[in-house]
C-alpha cells in the first residue's frame, strides 16, 4: 500500500514545478498535509481511499477542540481541497472529499471606541483663539455629535448646515441624503467658526488656503488632538462614529434609530454596536458583582 506521505510529495512537487508556488505557500502546505497525516496514523488508517468526507470533518473538529484559530482552519480547508483535487485529477480517488467542506465564518472585529471620559479630554484640546481652533473645536464636535463618516463631512456645504434648527443634511453611502440632529456643543461651536469666515467658499469647512478640507486633512487634525491628551490612545475619525453609536446605546438609544442616524442600510451593521455595549456590561458586572469571581 501507497503511503500518504507518497501523494504529499507528489503534491508538493506539482506545485513547485507545475503552478510555481512559493517556497513559502509550499512550506505551509506541507506543514498542513503532514499534522493530516499524522492524523490518520494516530487512527491506523494508511488508504487514501479510506479519507472521506466525513474523516476530514473529523479531523476540523480535532483542530478546534485544540482552539486553533478560525484562521488557521480556513487554511487547512484550502490545502485539503487543493490537495485533493490534484488527488482527483491524477485518479487516484474517484471523488473529492473536500469539496464540500465550509470554511469557518469569521468574526467581525469589535470596532474600537472612545469612553465618554476620553471623548471629553479629546473636544476640550483645541485652542479657539483664531480661525484654525475654531475650525478645529466644530470638526471634533461635529464628528461626535452627528456620528457621521469622514467621506460625508468633506463634502458638507455651508447651505447644508441648519443652525437655527439644529440640523445638518449629510449625502451619504449610495448618494442617500439624511438629516442628522446637533448637539448645543456641535452648534456652538460651528457658530463661532462660520461667523469668524470672511471668505465666499460654499464649503463648510476649509484647509489653511482657503480651500476645501480633504478627507486626509480631517484625519491629521483628528490625529493631532488624539496625541495632545494621550500618547497611546489609538482613535481616528471612525473612531468618533464608533464612539457616537456605542454611547447612544449605552443611554438607551434603540436600534432603529441609531441605524437611521448612522445612515446603515440594514440593521444587520448596526448590531454590531449591541456587542460593545454587552462587553460594557460585562466589564460592570465583573467589577462591581460581589461572586462575579
Amino acid at each position: 500500500m501507497i503511503p500518504f506521505s507518497y501523494y504529499i510529495d507528489k503534491f508538493l512537487n506539482y506545485l513547485i514545478i507545475e503552478k510555481n508556488y512559493s517556497e513559502h505557500t509550499e512550506t505551509n502546505y506541507k506543514t498542513d498535509l503532514k499534522e493530516f497525516e499524522q492524523f490518520l496514523n494516530s487512527r491506523g488508517i494508511k488508504d487514501i481511499k479510506k479519507i472521506d468526507y466525513f474523516l476530514l470533518r473529523k479531523f476540523l473538529s480535532f483542530l478546534s477542540e485544540r482552539k486553533l484559530s478560525k484562521q488557521s482552519i480556513s487554511r487547512k480547508i484550502s490545502t485539503f481541497k487543493s490537495f485533493f483535487k490534484f488527488i482527483l485529477r491524477e485518479g487516484i480517488k474517484k471523488n473529492n472529499p473536500a469539496s464540500s467542506l465550509i470554511y469557518p465564518r469569521k468574526d467581525k472585529p469589535l470596532p474600537c471606541f472612545l469612553t465618554e471620559g476620553e471623548v471629553k479630554s479629546i473636544l476640550a484640546v483645541p485652542i479657539d483663539s483664531d480661525l484654525m481652533g475654531l475650525r478645529d473645536k466644530a470638526i471634533l464636535e461635529f464628528l461626535y455629535s452627528t456620528g457621521a463618516r469622514v467621506s460625508e463631512i468633506v463634502s458638507l456645504k455651508m447651505q447644508n448646515v441648519d443652525l437655527i434648527g439644529g440640523v445638518v443634511k449629510v449625502k451619504g453611502k449610495g448618494r442617500k441624503e439624511r438629516l442628522l440632529p446637533l448637539g448645543e456643543p456641535a452648534i456652538i461651536s460651528l457658530k463661532n467658526y462660520i461667523d469668524k469666515r470672511i471668505d465666499n467658499n460654499r464649503s463648510l469647512f476649509l484647509n489653511k488656503r482657503g480651500g476645501p478640507l480633504s478627507d486626509r486633512g480631517i484625519r491629521g487634525i483628528v490625529l493631532k488632538y488624539i496625541q495632545k491628551v494621550s500618547a497611546v490612545l489609538k482613535a481616528s475619525p471612525h473612531t468618533f462614529r464608533h464612539s457616537f453609536a456605542t454611547h447612544l446605546l449605552d443611554r438607551g438609544a434603540d436600534l432603529r434609530s441609531v441605524q437611521e442616524l448612522l445612515g446603515h442600510s440594514s440593521i444587520s451593521t448596526t448590531q454590531i454596536y449591541t456587542h460593545l455595549t454587552i462587553e460594557s456590561l460585562k466589564n460592570v458586572y465583573q467589577r462591581s458583582h460581589p461572586r462575579a469571581k
